[in-house]
C-alpha cells in the first residue's frame, strides 16, 4: 500500500510538472500569459524589452524581436515585395476596398517573409522585417510645403480616417467594416502617426514646440483620424510625434497619451515613440535633464516603447532606483508589450497559427502586379485636357516623350518604399502602345544644366586603364583580398534596388567598394565631381577629404574642380553598405554646360506632340533629408511651383507651337497656373508604383478612362498660402479656402457626368443621401459622388467638410443610383461652451457634386 502511494505521488508530480507554465498555455488570453510572464522578468530585463530592438531572453524563451518595421504602400525596405503609389496617391482614388486589398498583399508578404527567414532558414527576427508595422500615417496634410505629406491620405480628416480604417484592416488581418470573420492572431500589428498635430516642418521637427495649434482645429482637424483608427479600426499601436505641444513632448504628454487617448478613447494597447523621440526630450527640448529623467517622464505619461539610437529606456531602472517611477508602473508597459507578442502568435509553436502557414510563394505574384496596376490607373488624376487632346491616337503621329521622370524608376517607388522584381517607368509604358516616339531626357528635375562627361577620354585608373576603376570587397571595410574590380567611362550609376548588385556576383549588403581614378582635363575650366549615395561614402580629392555621409537617403555631393589645362586631380570614393537598406551610388566627373532648350527642340522636327514627364521626386521631398537647393529645405518646399529649368522648357514647347501632354510626377501639390497655358493636357501621376508606367499610358492612350479626384487643393501659387509654421487651419485646404487652382475632389473624365437632384432619409441616428448619376458621355466611366455638410449659423466653421463619398460606375448614356451614408456623428463639432466635441442642432446645408466645387444644396434639420 505504502508503495502504491508513493507511485501516486509520483505520478502526480510528474503530472503537475508537466502542466505547462501559464505564459506558454495558448489556451490562456494574452493578457493573462502577458501578466505571468512579466512577473517571472527582472528589472533589467523588462526596460530591455522596453526597446525596439528587444533582445531575446533565453532562459524564458523569449526570442529577439523588433518593434519596427514600415508597410506605407506596401512591405517596405526590402526586395521581392509588391511596390503600390504613395498614399497621397492611393488617397485619389476614393476607394477604400481597393486600398484595403493592396494591404492584404503588403501584409501577406510581411508573413511570408517573417515565416521564410525564421521557420524554413532557422533564422531570427530582423530589423525591418518584424510582424510590428508602422504604418498608416494619418497625419493631415495642411500644407503642400510638407516633404511626407506624401505618406498622408491627404489634407481631410473623414478621407483620412476612412482609408486609414482600410489600411489598419488590411494589415492586422481583421474584416472591413460590414464583413465577418475574426483571428486568434493578428496578421500584423499597424501603427497610427504621428500623434498628434504632425505636419512639418521636417528640419524643426525635433524642437519645435507648437503652442499656436487653435482648440477647434486640434479636434476637428488634428485628432479625428487618430481616434478613428482607435475607436472603430481597432489598431493595436499609436506612435508618438516628436515635437512638443503645448510645452510638453508628445511622448512624454500625460494629455495626450493618458486623458485623451486611453481615458477618452478607451485605447488599451501600445504606444511606441518615433525614433530618437525620447532623446529629444533631453537633446533638444531641454524638457528633461538626462536620459534617467526623460525615461521617467515618458514611461508615466504612457510611451511604452522607445524606438531610438542612444535609448534613453536603457536608464529605467536607474529612474526606479531612484524613485523617479515605480517597478509597477514598468510592469504596465511590459504586460502590454507581451501581450503583443502573444496576440501576434510570435511566441507560440508556428503550426498554432494561421499566419505562419503564408509561404514564401506569396511574395510579389502576378495577381498582386495586378492589384497595383489596378490602383495605379484609379490614382491618376486627369487636371487638363483642352480640345480633348487626349486620349491619344496609337501610332497615328509620332510623338515625343521628354522630361526627367519619363523614365526614373526610383521616382515610381516613392518614399518608405520596398523593391520591386520590376518596374515599368512611364516611357516603358508609352513605349508599349506607342511605336512611333523619340525619347530625350531635356532637362534635371532642378538643375538648368547639362553634363559634359569626361571620364572616357580624361580619366586613367591607377592600373593605366581608361576611365574610373571600382575595387569590390565581400566586406564593409575594404580589407583584405579584393572580390572583383570593374570598370566606367560613363557615369556610374548603380543600386541594390530591385535586387541589382553593384559589380558582378557581389552581395547585395555587406560589401565596399573603392572608386578610383586620376582626372586630368585637357582645357582650363571648370568642372564638377558630382557624387550621390545611399549608404556611407567619403569624397575624397588629393588625399583631402571634401564630403562624407552616412545616411539611408540619398544624398548628393558637389566638388568644384577649378582646372588648369593638364592639372592632375587624384580622385577617390570609399563606399560602405549601411545594412537593412537599399545601397546607392552615382558617380560623374563633368563639365557644366548651359541648356539648350531650342538646340534640343531643333530635335524634333516634324513632331506636333510632346509627353514632357516632369515634376519633382521623392530624392527632393521626404523625411528630414539633407536637401537645401532653390525650393527645396530638409525634405520640406520652399515654394511650390514647378523648377524654373521645367517651367521654362515647357514655356519653350509652347512658343515652337508643339501640343504639350504634362504628366506631373509628385507626393504634393504643384502650383501650375503657368502649365495650364503652355500644356493642352495635365495628368497628375503621382508617385505610381512600380506598375505605373502601364497605368500613364493606358490613360493617356484611352485604354482606361481616368477617375482619380484630388486628395488635396492644388493652389496657384505660393503666395496663396499662410505661414507653414502657423498650425491654423485658416485659410488651408478646401475646408478654409476657396480661390483653388484645382480643388480638392476634383478630376476629369473621357466621359461626362450629371449628378441629380437628391433626397435625404432620416431612420434614427442614421442619414441616407438618395441621387443619380447620368453618364452622358459616349465611353463608359466611374463617377466619384461626394457629400459635404456646413453648418449655416457657424460663422467661424469650415466652409463645407466631407462626410461621404462613393465610386459609381455607368455605362455611356445610361443612370446609376447612389445612397451615400452619414450618421448623426457626422455632424459634430467643437463646441466652445463644453469643450467637447459634440452635435450642433441646427440647419445644415448638405452639399453633393463631383468635387469640391461643382456641388448642388440640399438643407437638412439635425435636432
Amino acid at each position: 500500500m505504502r508503495r502504491l502511494f508513493l507511485f501516486l505521488a509520483v505520478s502526480c508530480g510528474l503530472t503537475a510538472t508537466a502542466q505547462p507554465l501559464p505564459y506558454k498555455n495558448p489556451q490562456l488570453t494574452a493578457h493573462e500569459r502577458a501578466v505571468d510572464l512579466c512577473g517571472r522578468l527582472t528589472l533589467e530585463e523588462k526596460a530591455k524589452l522596453m526597446l525596439d530592438e528587444s533582445p531575446a531572453i533565453p532562459r524564458l524563451g523569449i526570442k529577439k524581436f523588433f518593434w519596427w518595421s514600415e508597410a506605407l504602400h506596401g512591405a517596405a525596405n526590402m526586395g521581392n515585395v509588391t511596390v503600390f503609389p504613395e498614399p497621397v496617391a492611393m488617397a485619389s482614388s476614393f476607394n477604400p476596398a481597393l486600398l484595403y486589398k493592396c494591404f492584404d498583399v503588403a501584409s501577406t508578404e510581411f508573413r511570408a517573409q517573417y515565416n521564410h527567414r525564421l521557420y524554413d532558414l532557422g533564422g531570427e527576427d530582423m530589423k525591418m522585417r518584424s510582424l510590428s508595422v508602422w504604418t498608416p500615417n494619418v497625419n493631415i496634410f495642411r500644407d503642400p510645403r510638407w516633404g511626407r505629406g506624401q505618406e498622408t491620405y491627404g489634407e481631410d480628416p473623414y478621407l483620412t480616417s476612412v482609408m486609414g480604417d482600410a489600411v489598419v484592416r488590411g494589415l492586422q488581418g481583421d474584416p472591413l467594416i460590414g464583413e465577418t470573420g475574426q483571428h486568434k492572431y493578428r496578421k500584423l500589428w499597424a501603427c497610427a502617426k504621428h500623434y498628434a498635430v504632425h505636419s512639418g516642418p521636417e528640419y524643426t521637427r525635433h524642437s519645435a514646440n507648437l503652442t499656436n495649434v487653435p482648440v477647434r482645429d486640434f479636434w476637428e482637424t488634428y485628432m479625428p483620424a487618430f481616434k478613428h483608427l482607435v475607436t472603430k479600426s481597432d489598431v493595436r499601436e499609436v506612435m508618438c510625434a516628436y515635437q512638443r505641444l503645448d510645452d510638453d513632448p508628445c511622448c512624454g504628454s500625460n494629455r495626450l497619451l493618458q486623458q485623451i487617448l486611453r481615458d477618452e478613447w478607451g485605447f488599451k494597447y501600445l504606444v511606441v515613440s518615433d525614433c530618437g523621440a525620447i532623446s529629444d526630450f533631453y537633446d533638444s527640448h531641454k524638457s528633461s535633464s538626462s536620459p534617467v529623467t526623460a525615461s521617467a517622464k515618458a514611461t508615466l505619461a504612457g510611451t511604452d516603447v522607445e524606438c531610438g539610437y542612444g535609448y534613453a529606456y536603457r536608464s529605467i531602472p536607474e529612474a526606479v532606483r531612484r524613485g523617479l517611477i515605480t517597478e509597477a508602473e514598468v510592469d504596465k508597459h511590459v504586460i502590454r508589450l507581451l501581450e503583443g507578442r502573444f496576440d501576434l502568435g510570435e511566441m507560440d509553436d508556428p503550426s498554432l497559427v494561421e499566419w505562419s502557414k503564408i509561404p514564401y510563394s506569396a511574395m510579389s505574384t502576378k495577381a498582386s502586379a495586378n492589384l497595383s496596376l489596378d490602383m495605379a490607373r484609379q490614382t491618376i488624376v486627369l487636371l487638363q485636357n483642352k480640345n480633348n487632346i487626349l486620349p491619344l491616337k496609337k501610332n497615328a503621329e509620332k510623338i515625343a516623350v521628354i522630361g526627367p521622370n519619363a523614365h526614373n524608376e526610383p521616382m515610381m517607388w516613392g518614399n518608405y518604399n520596398g523593391t520591386p522584381n520590376h518596374t515599368v517607368t512611364i516611357l516603358d509604358g508609352i513605349k508599349k502602345k506607342q511605336k512611333k516616339l523619340v525619347y530625350m531626357p531635356g532637362c534635371d528635375l532642378t538643375y538648368d544644366k547639362v553634363m559634359e562627361c569626361h571620364m572616357a577620354t580624361e580619366c586613367v585608373a591607377p592600373d593605366g586603364k581608361k576611365g574610373l576603376k571600382g575595387t569590390f570587397w565581400t566586406n564593409t571595410k575594404m580589407e583584405g583580398k579584393p572580390f572583383t574590380t570593374e570598370y566606367y567611362t560613363q557615369p556610374l550609376a548603380v543600386t541594390t534596388n530591385g535586387m541589382h548588385v553593384f559589380a558582378a556576383n557581389l552581395p547585395i549588403e555587406d560589401f565596399s567598394a573603392k572608386y578610383e581614378t586620376t582626372f586630368t582635363p585637357k582645357e582650363a575650366g571648370e568642372y564638377v565631381l558630382n557624387v550621390e549615395g545611399t549608404g556611407q561614402f567619403s569624397v575624397f580629392v588629393n588625399g583631402e577629404r571634401k564630403a562624407s555621409h552616412r545616411i539611408w537617403r540619398s544624398t548628393p555631393t558637389r566638388t568644384v574642380l577649378q582646372a588648369t589645362a593638364g592639372q592632375q586631380f587624384k580622385i577617390e570614393v570609399q563606399f560602405q553598405t549601411v545594412k537593412t537598406w537599399g545601397a546607392g551610388m552615382k558617380i560623374n566627373i563633368a563639365r557644366e554646360l548651359p541648356i539648350n532648350y531650342q538646340q534640343t527642340i531643333a530635335q524634333l522636327k516634324g513632331i506636333d506632340k510632346v509627353i514632357f514627364v516632369g515634376g519633382i521626386a521623392p530624392s527632393l521631398e521626404g523625411e528630414e533629408m539633407p536637401v537645401d537647393i532653390e525650393g527645396f529645405k530638409g525634405g520640406d518646399r520652399t515654394n511650390i511651383e514647378l523648377p524654373k529649368v521645367q517651367r521654362d522648357f515647357l514655356k519653350a514647347l509652347k512658343a515652337a507651337g508643339k501640343q504639350v501632354i504634362y504628366v506631373n510626377c509628385s507626393g504634393s501639390a504643384i502650383a501650375l497656373l503657368p502649365e495650364t497655358e503652355n500644356c493642352d493636357a495635365i495628368v497628375q501621376a503621382w508617385y505610381p508604383g512600380q506598375e505605373g508606367g502601364t497605368a500613364v499610358a493606358d490613360v493617356l492612350f484611352g485604354d482606361y478612362n481616368p477617375c482619380g479626384k484630388l486628395p488635396i487643393t492644388f493652389y496657384k501659387s505660393t503666395s496663396q498660402l499662410p505661414d507653414y509654421e502657423d498650425y491654423s487651419m485658416k485659410g488651408r485646404t478646401y475646408r478654409y479656402f476657396n480661390d483653388a487652382l484645382f480643388p480638392f475632389g476634383y478630376g476629369q473624365s473621357y466621359t461626362t457626368f450629371e449628378v441629380g437632384e437628391a433626397t435625404a432619409t432620416v431612420d434614427g441616428d442614421d442619414i441616407t443621401i438618395n441621387t443619380t448619376v447620368k453618364n452622358t458621355g459616349k465611353r463608359d466611366g466611374t463617377e466619384i459622388v461626394q457629400v459635404y455638410i456646413r453648418n449655416t449659423a457657424d460663422a467661424d466653421g469650415p466652409l463645407k467638410t466631407l462626410r461621404a463619398f462613393q465610386r459609381v460606375d455607368v455605362k455611356a448614356g445610361q443612370t446609376a443610383q447612389t445612397e451615400l451614408q452619414m450618421n448623426r456623428e457626422s455632424f459634430e463639432c467643437w463646441d466652445a461652451e463644453t469643450n467637447t466635441m459634440r452635435v450642433m442642432p441646427g440647419t445644415y446645408e448638405v452639399l453633393y457634386g463631383n468635387s469640391s466645387q461643382n456641388l448642388k444644396r440640399m438643407t437638412l434639420k439635425i435636432q
